[in-house]
């Protein structure tokens, strides 16, 4: 997988480092952007899950009205 450079505040990085509990800058920026990801993907699968329930409410045939 290629690498990307980047440069970060280092206070930014230290404490990101201390919330994670590692011990490298890298594994730090990888643990966060990674959790990042996983956030995301499950942000989406909730959406899509309630958006198909409501698809499943708005198709159903309604009763005989009045």
């Amino acid at each position: 997988m290629p690498k990307v450079n980047i440069s970060l505040d280092a206070e930014l990085v230290v404490e990101v480092m201390v919330l994670a509990g590692v011990g490298s800058p890298q594994d730090a920026v990888e643990v966060v952007v990674r959790d990042y990801i996983e956030r995301a993907h499950r942000t989406e699968a909730r959406v899509e899950a309630t958006a198909e329930g409501l698809r499943e409410v708005e198709t159903r045939p309604r009763g005989q009205e009045g």
